[in-house]
This record gives structure tokens, C-alpha cells and sequence, in this order.
């Protein structure tokens, strides 16, 4: 994969496919420390520990699809090829914590990519899950909760071409007042 934003959204597949009815996506891009930090946390099943100690190996999936599993495999490839790290808890029943570090400045480190558009790619696919997004770069922070939508919108579905075309502007502003907010401060400063 060429970007962080499309592992993201093949590695929450497999919170939905385990049942979640919430995730939670922190990327947090600690400027200081040179790092990019990725949570993914669901409330989803769980996995034993059998299953935990083996779901990084590529020949194992819980998908009835395909054989091979090269999600998580190829996301703890990336992440340590950038001297960073992919951890992994889970409990059954209580869900799934997956944990990646980049460093920020890696020459290896594929970009970020379209978060707006995989976080809208989530919503869309799959309207009935709390999607939980923090981003945060330096001091600016941007939080989206899709249940402040949809509590909002009571019966009326996510999925409304209107609704969507509002969310997606929301989710794109957001996103890109934390990556470029430095940029534009120096732009206008100088």
C-alpha cells in the first residue's frame, strides 16, 4: 500500500468483522519526538492468545475469502522499516488495541494519505459503527465523533447525499487544519 490512510481502513475491516459497534482512531504526529503514532481500538470480539500470537504471520486470517492475511503483516513491516514498531492487544470480549510508530522523518515512511476520505469511506460502508477520529499534529488537535451526527439526525441515514456532502467538508477541514496548520502560520507570518 502507498499510503498509512489505506492500511488504516484494512486494518478497521477487521474490527467490523469482529463485531465492533466502535472504533477509535488516534494519529498522532508528535512534531518534537519525530514520531507518527497510529491507534486503532475497537470493542469488537477480541482475539485469545493463541490467535494474537500469530496474527501478525501473513498465512493467518479470520476472513473466509482468502487464505492469506497481509493487512497487519505489511503494516508491522512498514512501521518497523521506519524504525518504528506495530503492538497488538487484545482480550476476548474486550476487544482489539492496535498500536504503530513511525519515525515522522524516515525517508521510508509512506505519507499519511486521504484520511478524510477513508474516514468517509468508513462511514458510508459501514453507517450503524461509532467511528472515533482524533488527529493530532504539534498543538492542533481536530475531533470527529460520527455519533454527534447521527444522534443529531435521529432516523434521517448518514448516507444522504446532502449529509454526506456536509460530513465530507467537515472531515476535510478538520484534517487539513492539523496537517497544515504550521505551514499556513508561516505562510502568514512571513
Amino acid at each position: 500500500m502507498k499510503e498509512i490512510a489505506l492500511h488504516l481502513l484494512d486494518i478497521v475491516e477487521n474490527s467490523v468483522t469482529a463485531g465492533a459497534s466502535q472504533v477509535r482512531i488516534c494519529i498522532d504526529e508528535d512534531l518534537e519526538e519525530d514520531q507518527l503514532i497510529l491507534v486503532i481500538e475497537d470493542n469488537g470480539r477480541g482475539m485469545d492468545e493463541t490467535l494474537l500470537a500469530r496474527v501478525t504471520d501473513p498465512f493467518v486470517t479470520s476472513r473466509t475469502t482468502r487464505k492469506v492475511g497481509l493487512g497487519i503483516p505489511l503494516f508491522k513491516a512498514a512501521a518497523e522499516a521506519c524504525n518504528g514498531y506495530l503492538r497488538i492487544e487484545s482480550a476476548v470480549g474486550h476487544g482489539t488495541k492496535l498500536t504503530a510508530d513511525f519515525q515522522r522523518s524516515h525517508i521510508d515512511r509512506m505519507p499519511l494519505g486521504d484520511v478524510a476520505g477513508t474516514m468517509l469511506t468508513l462511514l458510508v460502508g459501514f453507517p450503524k459503527v461509532r467511528w472515533i477520529l482524533r488527529y493530532r499534529k504539534g498543538n492542533e488537535e481536530f475531533l470527529f465523533d460520527s455519533a454527534s451526527i447521527t444522534d443529531e439526525l435521529g432516523e434521517v441515514p448518514i448516507t444522504e447525499p446532502c449529509i454526506l456532502s456536509f460530513v465530507r467538508q467537515l472531515l476535510q477541514e478538520g484534517v487539513d487544519r492539523v496537517q497544515y496548520a504550521k505551514k499556513l502560520n508561516h505562510v502568514q507570518a512571513g
